[in-house]
């Protein structure tokens, strides 16, 4: 088995895509529409045929209870992995991104953690090299 496809809730897929793909860097790579359905993806540009980050409009009110409740404990709605969180987290706030914490080492690791304007926390991680 593999993941292919992972979801994120967004409130405005437009804005997300900007955000996604103008700001963080990633590629869009499926984006139709049905009626009022959109599937819109991104992926990274390093594994273009790699998983799938599905920007799905937040129009579940289950999703979006789930979505505003973590928002507000703090908690990161997806980690991205990059192996210079420094020059990420330099480029991204250039790019005009709200960090809620810039890189800070923690066990293991550097963490920063940034809003991404469409109802989510977003986690960059680097692992430590030993």
């Amino acid at each position: 088995m593999k993941i292919k496809v992972t979801t994120l809730y967004v409130d405005d897929q437009d804005k997300a895509l900007r955000f996604y793909t103008e700001v963080l860097g990633f590629a869009r790579k499926t984006d139709v529409s049905q009626g009022p359905y959109r599937w819109l993806t991104v992926t990274s540009p390093e594994e273009p045929d790699g998983t799938e980050l599905q920007l799905a409009l937040n129009d579940n009110p289950a999703a979006k209870t789930y979505q505003q409740a973590i928002f507000q404990q703090g908690q990161p709605a997806a980690m991205f992995y990059t192996d210079d969180i420094k020059g990420d987290y330099e480029r991204i706030k250039a790019g005009g991104a709200e960090f809620t914490m810039p890189p800070t080492g923690v066990t293991g690791s550097t963490i920063a953690m940034l809003n991404d304007t469409c109802g989510n926390l977003i986690q960059l991680t680097q692992l430590a090299r030993y």
